[in-house]
């Protein structure tokens, strides 16, 4: 006899938690996020469709196979995942569960997701995040990206939170938190980093704005040291005589 799954059918779509690490395409113009576990070489935007990683042609989330979108019911849950050291760079996600789904105990497994926010930890010297930086790793055409402050940008390529929430589109939001819930607020707005086109500030708060001008001046900064050591070093090595 074949065992058939209670079939919901929710008034609204069910929602979920889960974490991820942001990524950046490689000429800069498009924005997701990778998984930490299954399916984490196969980047995704903030609305997408899961396929079974395992190369089958089944649709996902299928009864008898583990491919599919992830979340689980608790944000606690979710955030208790960031405290591992491996995944101590993710960046946690609030997920609406779209299409069919499988439900458990802890969570759902699903065929099509649309992360409506994601939430940036601080940066690694405990600072509030105002961008999402090279974290030195990636995927073929995607770099990583880590949060990081203002004074810790630097050279590196980077978006702010503005910015990764404008090239992933679909109505994602970008929120800086620190360890004890949410800081500032981001939604759509400008680019800011190595290599990348700034954008006009369109429809921008103060809090957005103070954290793109914090960006832009950590950057300013930065030039000008490393334009004050070269213009020290050509008069080191000016003839003397």
């Amino acid at each position: 006899m074949r065992l058939r799954l209670p079939e919901e059918r929710p008034a609204e779509p069910p929602t979920g938690y889960k974490i991820a690490h942001p990524v950046l395409s490689q000429d800069g113009t498009r924005a997701g996020f990778t998984g930490v576990s299954l399916g984490g070489a196969l980047p995704y935007g903030a609305l997408a469709d899961a396929s079974c990683v395992y190369g089958l042609r089944h649709r996902a989330p299928h009864r008898r196979c583990d491919c599919g979108f992830h979340c689980v019911h608790d944000r606690a849950t979710a955030e208790g995942l960031l405290c591992t050291g491996e995944h101590r760079a993710a960046v946690l996600l609030d997920v609406t569960v779209l299409g069919a789904y499988i439900r458990f105990e802890l969570g759902f497994r699903y065929a099509r997701q649309r992360v409506r926010v994601a939430t940036v930890g601080p940066c690694a010297c405990g600072a509030v995040a105002v961008a999402l930086a090279d974290a030195g790793w990636g995927r073929p055409g995607w770099r990583g990206l880590a949060a990081a402050c203002a004074g810790c940008v630097h050279g590196r390529t980077s978006v702010s939170l503005a910015g990764f929430a404008r090239l992933a589109g679909d109505g994602l939001r970008v929120v800086a938190g620190s360890g004890h819930g949410v800081v500032a607020g981001v939604g759509h707005g400008v680019v800011a980093g190595a290599g990348l086109r700034p954008g006009v500030a369109h429809g921008l708060g103060v809090p957005e704005l103070v954290a793109e001008a914090a960006l832009l001046q950590a950057r300013l900064d930065w030039f000008q040291s490393r334009l004050a050591g070269l213009e020290e070093r050509g008069t080191d090595n000016r003839p003397k005589g």
